[in-house]
This record gives C-alpha cells, sequence and structure tokens, in this order.
C-alpha cells in the first residue's frame, strides 16, 4: 500500500493558502487597551470571540483524550462539512460518494461548491456496498454511523478507511448513544479519517451550533486556515463549556433517552399501525407504518411532530425520543389513529 500523500488530495490553491489573519491573532493577550479590531469600546458583548476556541479545544481534548492540534470547532457541523468540501474538492472536476438514505447535507452542500456526487445506496440491511463503493473514483465518502435516518451503526468502516484512496469522512453526530463504538481511538491509525462530533444532540445545544471535526494535525491545519475568522460566537463557546463541565447531567439524560427509546419501542411493537421498527443506536426511531403520509398527518394535526421519511424509506417515519410525557402523547395519539 502506497503511503498516504495528503498534499495530492488538497485543492493546490488551499495548499498554498495564506490565511486572514486577525487582531485577535497578532495580540493574543486578554488585558490591555484594545484599540486594534475595530470594536465598539462599550457594551457586554462587543469584542470578537478567540478565534481558535482555546479554552473550549482544551476542554474537549480532556474529555476525548484527543490532542488539542487534532480537533476543529465549526459553527455548526454544516460548515464542517463544507470546509472540508472547500479544502479537497475542485469544483466541476472531483467526485463525493454518498450512500442514501443518509443525511441529506452531504448531497446539498455538494451540489453547492459543484461536486458531482456518486450515490452507492445502502445495502436491503442499511449496511455499506462496500464492492460497488471500492470500485469509484473519488475524492472523498461521507459515512454516518449511527445512521440518519436508520439508525443503525454502519459495518466495514475499516475496510474503507484501509482501501479507499481519498478522505473517509465519519459522522459521528449520535455516537454518544453509543459511544463505546466511536472511531476516535483509531484516529492515528488512519491518515485519512476525519470524524465529525456535535453539540446539537447529546449535549443539548441545537440551538448553539457548535460542530466537531477531529482528524490529523496537518488536516485541521488545513481546516483553520480556510475557515471564516471568527466562525464560533463567545456565546457559544462559553455554552458549550458549561455542556462540557456537566457530565453527570448529561449522562443521566442520555440514559433517560435510551430508556425511552426501549421503552418506545416495546409500545409501538403492539400497535396495528406499525409494521416494522428498525434498529436504533441514536435518540430516534425509523418506524414503517401502514402509511406514513397519513400518520404524519394525522399527528401535525395534534400537534405531534415527527419527520415524514416516505421519500428515502418507503412509508417510514422517524420519531425522536421526546421526554416521558411527550413519548406518551405521542402512543396515545397512534393509538387513536386508523386508516
Amino acid at each position: 500500500m502506497k503511503p498516504f500523500d495528503l498534499k495530492s488530495l488538497v485543492r493546490p490553491n488551499i495548499w498554498s493558502l495564506k490565511p486572514y489573519s486577525s487582531a485577535r491573532d497578532e495580540f493574543q493577550g486578554e488585558e490591555g487597551i484594545f484599540l486594534d479590531a475595530n470594536e465598539n469600546p462599550f457594551g457586554m458583548l462587543n469584542r470578537y470571540p478567540d478565534p481558535h476556541q482555546k479554552a473550549l479545544k482544551a476542554a474537549l481534548s480532556e474529555a476525548k483524550d484527543i490532542p488539542v492540534e487534532q480537533i476543529f470547532i465549526g459553527n455548526g457541523s454544516d460548515e464542517v462539512i463544507d470546509i472540508i468540501y472547500r479544502i479537497f474538492a475542485i469544483p466541476g472536476k472531483d467526485s463525493v460518494i454518498v450512500c442514501p438514505p443518509t443525511y441529506g447535507m452531504y448531497e446539498v452542500a455538494a451540489n453547492i461548491n459543484d461536486i458531482h456526487v456518486i450515490e452507492i445506496p445502502l445495502l436491503d440491511n442499511f449496511q455499506l456496498d462496500i464492492n460497488n463503493i471500492l470500485k469509484q473514483e473519488a475524492k472523498l465518502i461521507f459515512l454516518c454511523s449511527p445512521n440518519n435516518p436508520t439508525g443503525n451503526l454502519l459495518k466495514n468502516i475499516d475496510t474503507v478507511l484501509q482501501q479507499f484512496k481519498g478522505i473517509v469522512v465519519v459522522d459521528e453526530a449520535y455516537i454518544d448513544f453509543r459511544s463505546d463504538k466511536s472511531l476516535l481511538p483509531s484516529l492515528n491509525s488512519y491518515p485519512n479519517l476525519i470524524i465529525m462530533q456535535t453539540f446539537s444532540k447529546a449535549m443539548a445545544l441545537a440551538g448553539a451550533r457548535v460542530g466537531i471535526a477531529f482528524a490529523s494535525a496537518e488536516i485541521v491545519a488545513l481546516m483553520d486556515k480556510t475557515k471564516p475568522p471568527y466562525n464560533v460566537s463567545k456565546l457559544n463557546q462559553e455554552a458549550a463549556l458549561r455542556a462540557l463541565s456537566n457530565r453527570r447531567e448529561n449522562s443521566l439524560r442520555i440514559g433517560t433517552i435510551i430508556n425511552e427509546r426501549e421503552n418506545l419501542i416495546e409500545e409501538l411493537e403492539k400497535l396495528p399501525v406499525v409494521k416494522k421498527i428498525y434498529p436504533s443506536e441514536s435518540n430516534f426511531l425509523l418506524v414503517e407504518v401502514a402509511d406514513a403520509n397519513a400518520v404524519y398527518r394525522h399527528l401535525v394535526n395534534k400537534k405531534i411532530i415527527i419527520r415524514n421519511r416516505h421519500s428515502q424509506v418507503e412509508n417510514c417515519v422517524r420519531i425522536t425520543i421526546g421526554t416521558p410525557e411527550e413519548n406518551r402523547r405521542l402512543l396515545e395519539e397512534l393509538r387513536k389513529f386508523s386508516i
């Protein structure tokens, strides 16, 4: 196997890019009279945030046992996805592999960046079509594990990492609901691996928009020089730091969600409208019902909003695990449903 050559995968203009140097790059002290960044001298949020999120990266480094140099923080996972395309994929020339049904922004972001999308659908068991994937000529592949909307962990990712010639992005947005299966311990074994995680799910900070990428120090350095200068606000950095400090509360919430998931499966299986419940390692369930469109409309009329995934998986809806009371109301309304 040839040694990994990162430079051959990076867009030449990005490899040679001289990044923007902000005022906070040139002076990094915390005390003084700041007249360098054209900020308003009045107010509580008048100063630009730390452009390198040093405190947050240090806390993440401790929590995840990953060096600071291998951590990138973005304004939500969608910014992370966009930056990955910006670094590696030449518009109008390069290709990315996506494996539907999966998170739709991989394809949308590719279209925005004029990157050709190669769709290799998951097999009937929602696992990777390895043979077909490895036949393709592509610069990138996005894999979501646990996958959205199917909820299952993907197998054979190691095979892709070992044999795919480009960058492998593994989106672990839901991994905290099955943390023993994260690929983080294997990060340094695969120089072509980028692992995405987020504060939106298990950390309950969807409104704060804080996404994470873990990769080699070389890839993270490219991401850092390609990002906007102040891409994560002070408020959002502080919210993420508070979330990381509340480990016991986070663990209890995750435990509640997992227990509620199992209880919901047990009760849904009793309902005539439910045809199949797919195994889930996430905070949601993919459920096949008699008529997804009708079930969706019925619940919306009762002000219970689920996701209709009929366009991706026939007659399936995706149900996020709510609070015990929210789940009780969902079951109550589904018991009333009839076609």
